[in-house]
């Protein structure tokens, strides 16, 4: 239906692409989870309480695993604008339909929507809906148990984790076959 309202209401001829999009926030508090020991023995870890943090936002691809993150200090409906402005840019050639959530700075008045981007807001309370979901758990559990003691040694890790997370990998994670399939009847 999207597509269609793309290529006949809106007159444009671009590829149409479908991205998911979501904000996690990541900080210097320990990311905790579980630890192998011996049979009896009782797990050991430290831990830091230290609340200071940054948030990523990101857009993936389910059909390819193609991605962009970028880092921003807040969450809020300035940041998410420059974030939209710098996915429009990413894919300049493009119709963008972006599966989100309905988070208060994502349908703030004041938010300019590029023109190359249609936002398709996903159901209330449906976080699982969202596939990138599963970018932001396995990129958080690479990063259990590491003790950063400031924000630039986590964005160090960060941009490791980021760089082992490959398009298969992150297709892996988020091409669901529904969606899959969906896409291809979509012909997207």
């Amino acid at each position: 239906m999207l597509a269609w309202v793309v290529i006949t209401v809106m007159g444009l001829n671009k590829k149409i692409r479908f991205l998911c999009q979501d904000e996690t926030r990541l900080g210097l508090k320990t990311i905790s989870g579980r630890k192998i020991t011996g049979r009896g023995v009782k797990p050991i870890g430290k831990v830091q309480w230290q609340y200071i943090a940054t948030y990523l936002y990101g857009v993936v691809e389910p059909s390819t695993g193609e991605h962009f993150f970028f880092e921003f200090t807040h969450l809020n409906s300035d940041c998410f604008g420059v974030f939209l402005e710098l996915v429009s840019q990413q894919f300049p050639d493009c119709v963008l339909i972006i599966q989100l959530d309905n988070g208060g700075f994502h349908k703030a008045k004041k938010l300019k929507i590029p023109d190359n981007i249609i936002l398709m807001f996903q159901p209330s309370h449906c976080p699982e809906l969202n596939p990138i979901e599963r970018v932001w758990q396995h990129l958080k559990i690479g990063l259990r148990w590491q003790l950063p003691t400031n924000l630039d040694e986590l964005r160090s890790l960060l941009q490791v984790r980021l760089a082992q997370m490959t398009q298969e990998v992150i297709a892996s994670l988020v091409g669901w076959q529904y969606i899959l399939e969906a896409l291809s009847v979509a012909n997207i």
